[in-house]
């Protein structure tokens, strides 16, 4: 029975820890490390020597199993599989010989980082399984009227736009996102200092080249977003994960860990994953800190469009009276993710080392299709689809909360704030949510478990389902799935 010295985790990566495990091991095997017949050590014993979880463990050996790079045997354990094909074992051992030993040793650090995060966030190109997260419903959106303007902008394009373009967007795109943004979100701007980007994630990526050096502290929400830990870590920021509670991020918390962060990563208006909202002492707490300590706060304000009860909430960027605040939007989510367009709106003093960074990143976006989403906006298209779509995901949200009630009652506790694209599911306490998305999985769901967006160990287990691309049907069909695939896990659960 082999220790697995080569069994690595990294608790500050994004990616979850029962993957690092399976990846470690799975790489073992493949380059005769671990040869056939090889008995594991217990779940238990690697996990503790691991300083994990055995639910993780156990977790990898699953999914190593299932994919039959390992066997169990009834009272005697867990070994590596005879049955491995020879030539599966021999391209591996071969692709292994590279100058510096694996692929991933032919990587930077900052590289291991990008290629774990790009594992974590791949999607299927599909959106029929429930209960996906993040997606807005693409058979709502005004495709016609889109199209028209489309067609349009690219049938006589005008010179402008078949050159670079301005590094920062089209101008009449950034004069209609700030005019949108100072009606809607109160945000304190003019064209002068929005940024085009593709998305938030570019937004966030800039921040982190323009403004942090290696070593620079970080906060980030406990839980918060993979997507902005990745992207600040890969600048060599050491990552300070600051709780969240009901009011929002605990700022004292964050004060006593690192008191010098450069930077504060926040979701004020539904934060993510948890769908809370920061209360207006903590925004204040925030901005007066970040003042103090010439901090810099990144705001990613990536649905708020949605809220159910009321108007949306004002931006924190609108109560900065310092300066201090980075806005991040997109369009991903009020009107489709392959658009591909987001915008940044950043402190008169930074804008351009920002159109400096933007231009070396990538020139900037598609001129055209910003045209077009110009004169969408310009013609009331966009503000009357958000209309729409916060009146259409509303009822969906109560068909889910009410469809979870039916057919997870006792299995699962609801939490569903007024606002946002998804819920959180609370699982009963000691269950294994990784195992509970697996078993989903199985049913045919996409339903992500909640420790994946904690750094540390999550205080209760839960699951988050996704609501905005989901009709009735899928809903009422998926629920059912759910319940079957939980109940099966409670019943081994309580064994």
């Amino acid at each position: 029975m082999t220790t697995l010295p080569q069994v690595l985790v990294d608790p500050s990566s994004p990616a979850p820890l029962h993957r690092q495990v399976y990846e470690s091991i799975r790489r073992s095997v493949l380059d005769g490390t671990l040869a056939p017949g090889t008995r594991l050590p217990a779940t238990r014993e690697l996990a503790a020597s691991l300083g994990v979880a055995r639910n993780t463990v156990m977790l990898a050996f699953e999914q190593l199993i299932a994919e039959g790079y390992l066997e169990g045997r009834v009272g005697a354990g867990t070994f590596v599989t005879h049955s491995l094909p020879d030539d599966l074992l021999l391209a591996s051992r071969t692709s292994a010989v590279t100058p510096r030993g694996g692929r991933d040793e032919n990587l930077s650090a900052r590289g291991r980082l990008l290629a774990d995060t790009g594992r974590l966030n791949r999607r299927e190109p599909t959106r029929e399984r429930a209960f996906r997260i993040g997606l807005p419903d693409p058979d709502a959106f005004p495709f016609s009227e889109w199209s028209r303007i489309l067609g349009r902008v690219s049938r006589k394009p005008e010179l402008a736009l078949l050159g670079y373009g301005e590094s920062a967007g089209y101008r009449q795109l950034r004069d209609e996102i700030a005019a949108y943004l100072g009606a809607a979100r109160a945000v304190q701007c003019d064209a002068s200092r929005v940024i085009i980007v593709s998305g938030s994630q570019q937004a966030i990526d800039l921040v982190a080249r323009v403004l942090l050096d290696p070593g620079d502290a970080a906060w980030i929400e406990e839980p918060g977003y993979p997507g902005a830990r990745a992207a600040l870590a890969a600048s060599g920021a050491r990552m300070v994960p600051v709780p969240v509670d009901r009011e929002g991020i605990v700022v004292d918390a964050g004060i006593e860990r690192a008191p010098d962060a450069r930077v504060a990563f926040v979701t004020p208006s539904h934060q993510f994953p948890l769908g809370l909202t920061m209360s207006l002492g903590r925004r204040a707490a925030l901005l007066d800190w970040a003042h103090r300590a010439g901090a810099w706060v990144i705001e990613d304000d990536f649905d708020s469009e949605y809220r159910y009860a009321g108007r949306p909430l004002a931006s924190l960027q609108g109560l900065d009276g310092y300066g201090r605040v980075i806005y991040v939007g997109t369009f991903s989510k009020v009107m489709f993710p392959s658009l591909r367009i987001g915008y940044m709106v950043v402190p008169p003093e930074l804008v351009d080392a920002f159109i400096s960074a933007r231009a070396i990143v990538d020139r900037g976006s598609p001129s055209i299709e910003q045209a077009a989403l110009a004169q969408f906006m310009a013609e009331g298209h966009l503000a009357r689809h958000i209309r729409r779509m916060r009146s259409l995901y509303a009822r969906r949200r109560e068909l889910l909360v009410d469809a979870a009630r039916r057919r997870l009652g006792g299995l699962v506790e609801v939490d569903a704030p007024e606002t946002g694209m998804h819920v959180v599911g609370w699982l009963p306490d000691g269950w294994d949510d990784e195992r509970a998305a697996l078993a989903a999985q199985r049913e045919g769901l996409v339903v992500s478990p909640l420790s994946n967006y904690y750094l540390g160990e999550p205080p209760r287990p839960g699951l988050l389902l996704g609501y905005a691309a989901c009709d009735e049907r899928t809903i009422e069909t998926g629920m059912i799935a759910l319940a079957k695939a939980l109940s099966t896990l409670g019943v081994q659960a309580s064994r």
